[in-house]
């Protein structure tokens, strides 16, 4: 069921909370052990919120009263284990809920659960998590991508109708993309940051993956606004966006970049995205040609900002204060060797990779010379955007070089996963908001997505033209024969 399913079934009294909450449970049961796709799951407490939310009056419910909504397992929930798919914050429950969480909550969601990814968000697969790999529910041999696999592939399973993810190098908008469903990385300070455990604080932000474009909207909107305990969210108004969704996109400039379209991108993923540009010129848009020419320095300037950032936010993951400790052994351990060895311990291979390289970087005698320059280098892929929405009013992109990989594929390659993000880490550099949707299937039945970049805080333009191009397709009808 489609979340206007739901509520429509609400609105006349034909079912409560708990009927729905039935009704996931079953597919759950069924689909889950194939996928992996939640990383924690308890069905008595989602019994009991639905009761709960039963007990409220007409005025007392929100905009999502009754729809379930999964939670990426790296966004708090207070009192439900939240561990960021890693052994070192084995057995943590948070004490507060994310700003997000607080929110959906008033909305009157229902809590799904908790959903797998890659450990502390490292990850491009969804396979680097003490809980397993998730599989991408249209081939289960393939990954879903990463790091929001769990929350892409679940929604796409049809085991939620909404889902949380964060993004900080296009972690929702890559497994949006292998999965065939709609995943939005807002503008950096749209969506509150607290409560989410940070990997890189200046790149991360909270977005909602959903089927389609039309509960995308609606699932910003209620997650969407300033937050004082955030002190990079923005004080401005949230739009209505349900508003001008269906405006449509006639006279409208959209921007096609060579550089997106390049060397990296297999021909049916081109293909399917030029096709996507002819409907939009048959939907009256004007497609125009421009330059983004620091693209190709994207992604090492992104793993200098990242790792660096992500070295020093996983610096209090000491195994003193929660999560996972090592035990001492029979001659004992000094603090030091506590805090190695539960590090040792705690993270996995990737994580332990990133930390080093951002240590690295950060390091004295290298510091201006890796991340002060990467510094600048950001700077300039930031003009390179407020140069183009200048010119146009949305960037139309490919979103993954290819289709959904194999599981294993790439594990033993660092750099060939690294690069699976080469055309979603410029957007978050650049702060800017980019939606993926989907644009087609390859000849072996795979999705393949399409990525829309607009200027800061315009994210109603990139509903309004991913709406027009939704409803002028049928790929968000389809779905996959588990």
């Amino acid at each position: 069921m489609t979340v206007r399913d739901i509520q429509i079934l609400y609105e006349q009294k034909e079912a409560s909370p708990s009927d729905v909450v039935k009704t996931f449970l079953d597919p759950i049961e069924e689909r889950e052990p194939k996928v992996h796709a939640f990383a924690w799951f308890d069905a008595d407490r989602l019994r009991d919120q639905a009761k709960m939310l039963e007990r409220m009056s007409n005025a007392e419910r929100g905009p999502l009263w009754g729809i379930p909504v999964l939670i990426k397992d790296n966004i708090c929930v207070e009192g439900v284990p939240t561990t960021c798919s890693s052994k070192i914050l084995a057995g943590f429950r948070p004490p507060y809920s994310a700003t997000v969480v607080e929110r959906l909550k008033r909305a009157g969601v229902l809590l799904l659960g908790m959903a797998n990814m890659d450990e502390f968000a490292f990850g491009s697969s969804c396979e680097h998590s003490c809980y397993g790999p998730t599989r991408n529910p249209w081939d289960l041999t393939r990954v879903p991508g990463g790091s929001s696999g769990g929350s892409a592939a679940a929604v796409a399973a049809r085991m939620a109708p909404l889902a949380l993810g964060s993004d900080t190098g296009g972690s929702i908008r890559q497994p949006a993309s292998f999965c065939g469903v709609v995943g939005l990385k807002p503008t950096y300070g749209r969506v509150s940051r607290y409560g989410l455990i940070a990997f890189a604080s200046s790149l991360d932000q909270i977005g909602p993956i959903t089927r389609t474009v039309e509960e995308n909207a609606l699932l910003l909107q209620v997650i969407a606004g300033f937050d004082p305990r955030d002190s990079t969210s923005a004080d401005l108004p949230v739009p209505d966006y349900a508003r001008s969704i269906r405006e449509g996109v006639k006279g409208l400039r959209l921007g096609v970049a060579k550089e997106y379209l390049g060397e990296g991108v297999v021909p049916e993923v081109r293909q399917a995205v030029e096709a996507a540009l002819d409907q939009f010129r048959r939907l009256g848009a004007v497609i125009q040609e421009i330059s983004m020419p620091h693209t190709e320095y994207a992604i090492p300037t992104y793993y200098i900002v990242a790792t660096a950032e992500a070295s020093s936010n996983l610096a209090r993951f000491e195994g003193v204060r929660y999560g996972h400790r090592a035990k001492p052994g029979r001659d004992g351990q000094t603090m030091l060797q506590m805090f190695t060895q539960s590090r040792e311990e705690g993270f996995g291979p990737e994580a332990k990779r990133r930390i080093i390289l951002g240590t690295f970087v950060l390091s004295s005698g290298y510091y201006e010379a890796y991340y002060g320059h990467a510094l600048k280098v950001r700077t300039l892929i930031k003009r390179d955007f407020d140069r183009a929405f200048e010119r146009v009013d949305c960037l139309v992109t490919p979103t993954a070089p290819t289709p959904a990989f194999r599981l294993g594929e790439k594990l033993e390659d660092p750099l060939t996963m690294y690069l699976s993000d080469i055309l979603t880490i410029s957007v978050n550099l650049a702060g800017v908001p980019a939606l993926a949707l989907p644009c087609g299937f390859t000849k072996s039945g795979l999705p393949m997505g399409m990525q829309l970049i607009a200027k800061p805080f315009a994210e109603e333009t990139l509903f309004r033209v991913g709406h027009a191009y939704e409803q002028a397709t049928d790929w968000i009808h389809r779905e996959p024969m588990l």
